[in-house]
């Protein structure tokens, strides 16, 4: 049972749409993926046709539930999404409070999910530090940090490095990589950026996804990357970071057989 975390110091990089195509990444090849869904927008479960109506997810009733995978769907071949979902200010403090003051607390919460055997879990976060981001870190096998190719992002750099977002190491199994995200080759300081951070990381970057107007529209659609245009460069170097991420963590690709998860409802 891989766990990833997919996390960025700044909002408003893709981190949330990267997510979701890499969750469909994975499941392409046959293996088990669910996407979890930590921010409090709820906005990764929308990456998979969930409508805007259907309001299930953990968080309102992680405190009274011991076993979240109640909550999970399923959104396709071999591919399910855990959403935040609609829950109440109270629901959410009630929750932040339970990551705070109990270690244990998400351990039991996913305890189905993750003994689940060959499920890969692909986690999204809210961006900068949060409560439920240094709760899972001790779990995870791999941090995939999330960058856009501009000077602002750039800056928090060394927020990353000097151990901000969790206040410890951010991976101590498989370790955390970045991802730089809409490099756009027709603009100077992406370039720059880009020049940068190969340079600054180097076998630390995992890889680009190039700026794309598909990736975009298959949002709006609601689609994947791969179903919408699946000859667009994003797609392509989706696929190319999925493959290195299964590189990275040894996991067995799957054969393509459908298998149903424990509790795991359609939408």
């Amino acid at each position: 049972m891989p766990l990833i975390c997919v996390c960025s110091p700044k909002g408003g990089v893709g981190k949330t749409t990267l997510t979701a195509n890499l969750a469909y990444a994975l499941s392409r090849a046959g293996n088990k993926v669910l996407a979890l869904d930590f921010d409090v927008q709820n906005a990764l479960r929308l990456h998979f046709g969930v409508p805007l109506s259907e309001t299930r997810g953990f968080v309102a009733k992680a405190t009274e539930v011991q076993d979240w995978s109640q909550s999970v769907l399923t959104v396709g071949t071999n591919l399910f999404v855990l959403p935040y979902g609609e829950a109440s200010e109270t629901q959410s403090e009630l929750f932040t409070e339970a990551l705070k003051q109990d270690k244990h607390f998400l351990a039991r919460g996913l305890n189905t999910l993750l003994n689940y055997p060959g499920l890969i879990i692909i986690a999204d976060f809210p961006p900068g530090p949060s409560p439920a981001l240094k709760a899972i870190s001790p779990m995870a096998d791999l941090h995939l940090v999330v960058l856009q190719a501009d000077s602002a992002s750039l800056s928090m750099l060394p927020y990353v490095e000097n151990q901000r977002l969790t206040g410890d190491v951010l991976n101590q199994k498989s370790g955390h990589y970045f991802i730089l995200n809409q490099t756009d080759s027709r603009r100077q300081v992406s370039r720059d950026v880009a020049s940068f951070v190969e340079q600054h990381l180097g076998d630390q970057l995992l890889g680009m996804v190039h700026r794309d107007e598909s990736a975009v529209e298959a949002n709006a659609s609601q689609q994947s990357i791969f179903d919408f245009n699946p000859s667009s460069a994003a797609a392509f170097d989706i696929e190319l970071i999925a493959k290195k991420v299964v590189g990275i963590l040894g996991i067995e690709v799957g054969d393509g057989t459908v298998h149903s998860v424990p509790r795991m409802s359609g939408t």
